[in-house]
């Protein structure tokens, strides 16, 4: 079998609408009367195919749920007439019987399934709005379709997110997923935080001490480990790393109205300066674009002076880590990763945690 070219970029994550019809007690639109809704329109979607040839994966979400953007099915045929993967994550609200067989039919590559319990009791008090139940259900007859249709798309994962609230259901989903025959989940940490509570929920720690919460993880990658579940799961003990899982160097974010960020958590659909808690104070940042793909050539925003000097900075992260990695062995003084210090990132990305590795 002929082996698939490595393209230039790994994913590019485009926002489609930034309408939800959720009230997640952990998103960032909690607390605000400022949110902007929007959503992309197609033929600003059809300026971006030019440049799918050379993303492997295109992941049609950003800050609102996917299913809401009446475009939904055509964007995704777009994406496949240029040979990348397509798909996103999804609250299944409102997922209807008819619009699986379209999203199977237009050829979606993959499809998450964002859950915040084991449980009912649990997921529908932290994601409001949303029903365990009802996901599940979703679940199956995505599967059924898959099974009378003889395919093996889309691929299905569970993404779940990890906090206080739910920490000791974390366990159980392996079960879950085998019931749902699903194989890979991916378990998050609660990373943009704007208010006390989102902040009092997260489960990793900044000290280096061992961290109560391992234990509960362990366990769970344990039962992944039995049932033959494929598990990602994050770090929760703080740690600087090289660059970060968003890794800007292979991918990027485009918001509904065409700016290119590094990332989502650097562009939200909101006014400029957006909060963010960041070991435990208090924060206020630009949103970060270098360029509006709708209204400049993507060359031109790629070698942007700005947006090469982010990119640099971390590059110089990695030949740093390269570097003093190799030489953990050869020096005495140097026990663990933690001992290695690293030329800062750039500046909007030194109080995400992200860059933490959490």
């Amino acid at each position: 079998m002929k082996r698939r070219k490595r393209r230039p970029f790994s994913a590019w994550q485009i926002e489609l609408t930034t309408r939800c019809p959720l009230q997640c007690k952990m998103c960032i639109r909690a607390e605000t009367k400022d949110w902007q809704f929007q959503d992309m329109r197609l033929e600003d979607f059809r300026k971006l195919l030019p440049y799918l040839n050379k993303v492997e994966t295109v992941v049609l979400e950003g800050w609102g749920e996917s299913l809401l953007h009446k475009d939904l099915l055509e964007c995704i045929h777009l994406v496949k007439r240029e040979g990348s993967q397509v798909g996103f994550v999804t609250s299944a609200k409102g997922l209807t019987r008819n619009q699986t067989y379209d999203l199977i039919e237009a050829g979606l590559d993959f499809i998450g399934f964002s859950i915040a319990g084991a449980t009912p009791e649990t997921h529908d008090v932290i994601r409001v709005n949303s029903h365990l139940t009802e996901i599940l259900n979703a679940i199956r007859f995505f599967n059924e379709v898959r099974k009378r249709q003889k395919l093996d798309r889309p691929k299905i994962h569970i993404v779940f997110l990890i906090l206080k609230d739910n920490i000791l259901e974390v366990p159980k989903i392996p079960s879950l997923a085998r019931e749902m025959r699903i194989d890979d989940v991916i378990l998050t940490n609660v990373c943009h935080c704007i208010n006390t509570w989102q902040e009092s929920q997260r489960i990793f720690l900044w000290e280096r001490n061992e961290n109560p919460h391992e234990k509960v993880l362990r366990e769970t990658e344990m039962n992944a480990k039995k049932l033959k579940i494929r598990i990602r799961r994050p770090s929760i003990s703080t740690i600087d790393v090289p660059v970060c899982e968003e890794n800007p160097l292979r991918n990027l974010y485009i918001t509904t109205g065409g700016e290119v960020s590094p990332c989502v958590y650097l562009y939200p659909p909101l006014p400029s300066p957006f909060r963010r808690i960041f070991c435990s104070e208090n924060y206020w940042l630009e949103k970060v674009s270098f360029g509006n793909i709708f209204r400049e050539s993507f060359s031109t925003i790629w070698n942007n002076e700005n947006y090469v000097n982010f990119r640099d900075c971390f590059m110089q992260r990695k030949r740093k880590f390269r570097e003093l990695y190799l030489s953990l062995f050869d020096n005495p003084n140097m026990r663990n990763l933690q001992d290695i210090s690293l030329p800062g990132p750039p500046e909007p990305c030194k109080t995400c945690h992200k860059i933490l590795g959490v």
